[in-house]
């Protein structure tokens, strides 16, 4: 189960009521800032970016590729380890909004993670060191550290023993 915190909402949906749970200068400025990191090619220009405008925390050489999304309305709930790879497009959300409710809730990723592109990370999850997220996957739990994950619905390609193994017999020759 997913780790977030549900605030219920009526007369209207979640989302039509966006500026109670969220200030309206907090998403411009989010937006601006995510916007310029999305399209820069500047891997430590991005970082300094969210880490100083967005209060994500980063990790030391984690690297963010092209047209990556982080949460608009409350990026300051990502915390991304060491020396990771982010894939292009990928979304990392903090927040649900829905008919009778919204959620919020902290994504954490781990130090030396692999994310494909196109992979959406929903609120609430912990995806463990060294996990492998397969491209176009859609992370709803989390990932144990050291296993390789993909789909919708999100299942385990290889566990951690498996990649282990697949890694030792590995060669660059």
């Amino acid at each position: 189960m997913r780790r977030t915190k549900r605030f219920p909402v009526s007369k209207s949906n979640s989302l039509w009521q966006i500026y109670r749970t969220v200030s309206f200068w907090k998403v411009v400025k989010n937006f601006i800032v995510i916007q310029v990191s999305r399209y820069t090619p500047f891997l430590r220009v991005k970082n300094w970016l969210y880490k100083t405008f967005l209060r994500m925390k980063v990790g030391k050489q984690t690297a963010f590729a092209l047209m990556v999304m982080p949460d608009i309305m409350f990026p300051e709930k990502i915390t991304i380890g060491e020396n990771c790879i982010i894939g292009y497009n990928t979304t990392i959300l903090a927040h649900e909004y829905l008919i009778d409710e919204y959620r919020i809730g902290e994504v954490v990723i781990g130090d030396e993670v692999m994310i494909g592109a196109n992979v959406t990370i929903l609120p609430g999850v912990i995806i463990g060191d060294r996990a492998i997220i397969a491209a176009g996957s859609v992370v709803h739990k989390d990932v144990p550290e050291g296993v390789f994950v993909g789909g919708n619905p999100l299942t385990t390609i290889y566990t951690k023993e498996q990649m282990a193994s697949r890694r030792k017999d590995d060669s660059f020759e």
